[in-house]
């Protein structure tokens, strides 16, 4: 069972050199608050603070989430991820090889390459679903347990889903049974009965 997913947004990557410094891939592997586009009948949203317990993973930065062409990586010190109010950004110092040049960098430049993508795991009780007022099924992550790579990329990387399809399958299951309601009116209660208990 796989349960490592990619994500894709767009227009969040460039590629910049100054004088003879290395090249440097910046973008943003993710954007907070930002409705994705629809998934396998949802839409997903990446809360502040889903990243603030994977900052120190080791992760790399990927061409195509390919591992034969890593970019960057953060042990290595020539990958650098931050994280501000817009999202999770990086910034790679890309290898000086032709390879790269050619593949990667000069397509950067041309406007040819311009998404960025990350691949994640959701940490236990990492997620929140729910229903907006037009019926659309809306998965929010809050926390994810493990960062595995931030790539430039050529299409949206949307393949690996099962994970996301599993968890949205069980929340409509608990929904639809009841259970959803009634784990709604525990916590409910036991919140009310806490607040009693603290007056």
């Amino acid at each position: 069972m796989n349960d490592r997913e990619l994500r894709c947004y767009s227009g969040e990557v460039r590629a910049e050199q100054q004088g003879d410094s290395p090249t440097r891939i910046i973008g943003y592997g993710s954007v907070f608050n930002s409705r994705s586009e629809p998934l396998w009948g949802f839409r997903e949203v990446i809360k502040p603070g889903a990243f603030d317990d994977v900052l120190n993973d080791d992760v790399r930065g990927l061409f195509n989430h390919d591992p034969n062409f890593i970019l960057g990586r953060t042990t290595a010190g020539t990958l650098s991820l931050s994280v501000d109010e817009r999202g999770l950004g990086y910034d790679i110092s890309a290898p000086e090889t032709q390879t790269i040049r050619d593949l990667v960098l000069s397509p950067m430049r041309r406007g040819d390459i311009s998404q960025s993508s990350f691949a994640f795991r959701v940490a236990r009780d990492g997620e929140n679903w729910y229903e907006d007022d037009e019926g659309v099924v809306i998965r929010e992550i809050t926390r994810l347990s493990r960062l595995f790579d931030v790539s430039p990329v050529t299409y949206p990387a949307y393949q690996d889903a099962d994970s996301g399809v599993r968890s949205m399958k069980a929340w409509q299951e608990a929904r639809n049974s009841g259970a959803l309601q009634k784990a709604i009116n525990q916590r409910m209660a036991r919140e009310r009965l806490l607040t009693l208990l603290n007056a």
